[in-house]
């Protein structure tokens, strides 16, 4: 199903194999998905948590491009993601 997320999958997706992890501001992932993350995404890092199932797009987005989050900083805006 092609969602709000998908620019992210496939920014996930394309980048080298050899490259383990990427560092992204929420505006970087703004460009990205051409889109606003939702204020809760800027508010509590739950939203980053979500599991996989149900519908929790923007969590299925990096892990269908087999990558997790590292690490996370609400607070200075920028998440880690590290390949899966």
């Amino acid at each position: 199903m092609v969602g709000k997320y998908m620019p992210l999958e496939n920014y996930l997706r394309d980048l080298p194999a050899s490259q383990k992890e990427v560092t992204l501001g929420f505006e970087q992932i703004e460009g990205i998905l051409n889109n606003k993350l939702p204020s809760s995404a800027y508010e509590d890092q739950r939203w980053w948590e979500h599991e996989t199932e149900g519908n929790h797009r923007n969590t299925r987005s990096w892990s269908n491009a087999a990558w997790r989050i590292k690490n996370l900083d609400v607070n200075a805006k920028w998440v880690k993601f590290a390949r899966a």
